[in-house]
């Protein structure tokens, strides 16, 4: 271990913080914008199906360079690929803030995806060079995890309140600021992890990348433009892994798919998506749009989820890795998930915050505190050192297809019933289902 490794882990408060800072950039990204679209529509005059794209554009970028990112991590070194992701993160928000117009914000929101896909599974990565593996790493794991999981909710609440009293613009300077932060500190904070000898395999990255994109655009799309999309992200991903089995210096191992845990922290990250983000999809529709919410009062209606995902995970879950293995702490994780989704089944058209929507987004909370941490360090397990941050990505790339695949299924079931609320309700048991199954599979799993 160099002296900066050493002197990283003498100090694992900043080198978490780093860590973490970084993790709350890239996933709050995906959110933060939400509550302020209404805003950026009125002031590019955009029409939903366009306005759409300013969550989207991130997202997509997000999850189709994911793997590219873990890669160049592992061969580059993790700090450097660190660093240039949060960098780019930041350029790229700094842009979005004084974008003139509607193409420059869509084409910083999807730099800044690219830059959060590079930083992400270095970070995760870097997490496991600067603590320890036993009591040091688990902790570590939960408070890392418990601000991710948060982060997403924290992520919708704060873009609410800084859209309402600073204008939508904030957000983004926001954005730039934590950036800057997280900069400032990295390299004092941070192990140089030095890259491991390999290359990047150019042909495995173009189609993996292609295809996880075309993948998460088509899911966003409708009609035949859908089908289409999906037939070549089809395509690319075939060619993808023909290219994976076939090459010395894979973008993707596909051994890791052989691991017990880092599949089943695969199911784990997709069902979590699923279930908290279809959740959060739905949760301004019937606040704002059934019991007359303001955005505001919307915004602060999810913080005791955001507060339940924290609490539990930084609290909670790093000393029951000490007594449980990961596979039970998902189950039951996946399982609060799915009943607290399935809670809001009761909600009705004049419902009431405490008895109606209070109880279901604790216990969803609760259990995402206690999946995170575990699947995270499932995704892992049995991984060589080498390869934590590919493996890292892949389970980043699950979360992502469950926030968009996931969620575009439970769209789509909505739109089955003519009563908007009948077809939340809908879509809720549908995730809730899928939860549970999930939990069951990954607990069987573990017995046989």
């Amino acid at each position: 271990m160099t002296d900066l490794a050493v002197k990283a882990v003498s100090r694992p408060g900043l080198a978490l913080g780093v860590l973490a800072g970084a993790l709350a950039l890239d996933v709050s990204g995906l959110g933060v914008l939400n509550a302020a679209l209404p805003s950026v529509g009125e002031r590019f005059h955009l029409a939903d199906t366009t306005l759409q794209w300013v969550m989207t554009a991130y997202a997509v970028t997000f999850a189709g360079f994911l793997l590219v990112g873990g890669r160049l991590a592992d061969v580059l070194g993790r700090r450097r690929v660190f660093e240039a992701g949060v960098a780019l993160f930041t350029v790229s928000a700094l842009v979005g803030a004084a974008a003139p117009n509607t193409a420059v914000l869509l084409g910083a929101r999807a730099v800044q995806g690219i830059g959060a896909a590079l930083s992400g599974p270095a970070a995760l990565a870097l997490l496991t060079e600067t603590f320890p593996a036993g009591p040091a790493r688990n902790r570590a794991f939960s408070v890392y995890a418990a601000v991710g999981a948060a982060s997403f909710s924290g992520g919708v609440m704060l873009g609410g309140v800084l859209t309402q009293f600073f204008g939508w613009r904030s957000v983004l300077w926001f954005s730039v600021l934590l950036g800057l932060g997280v900069l400032a500190v990295t390299r004092a904070a941070l192990p140089d992890g030095a890259g491991h000898r390999g290359r990047l395999d150019l042909p495995g990255a173009i189609t993996g990348t292609l295809g996880l994109t075309l993948f998460v655009v088509g899911v966003s799309a409708d009609g035949a433009a859908a089908w289409a999309l999906l037939a070549a992200a089809a395509l690319f991903l075939a060619l993808f892994v023909l290219r994976e089995s076939r090459t010395a210096d894979p973008v993707l191992p596909l051994g890791l798919f052989r691991l017990a845990p880092v599949r089943a922290a695969s199911l784990a990250a997709f069902l979590q998506y699923m279930g908290s983000v279809g959740m959060l999809f739905f949760a301004p529709l019937y606040l704002q749009g059934m019991l007359d919410y303001s955005p505001f009062e919307s915004g602060l209606a999810l913080v005791p989820m955001s507060a339940a995902v924290f609490l539990t995970a930084n609290f909670a879950t790093g000393r029951l890795l000490a007594r449980y293995t990961p596979h039970t702490l998902m189950a039951v994780g996946l399982v609060l998930i799915g009943v607290g989704t399935g809670l809001w089944m009761t909600t009705p058209l004049d419902g009431g915050y405490v008895q109606h929507v209070l109880p279901g987004l604790m216990l969803s909370g609760i259990g995402q505190g206690l999946n995170f941490p575990s699947m995270t360090s499932a995704a892992l397990s049995g991984v060589p050192g080498e390869r934590h941050a590919v493996a890292g990505a892949v389970n980043v790339v699950t979360q992502q297809i469950g926030a968009s695949a996931g969620v575009a299924v439970m769209v789509l079931v909505a739109g089955t019933r003519e009563d908007h609320l009948a077809g939340y309700h809908l879509a809720y048991l549908t995730a809730a289902v899928a939860c549970v199954a999930g939990a069951a599979l990954i607990a069987l799993r573990r017995q046989a």
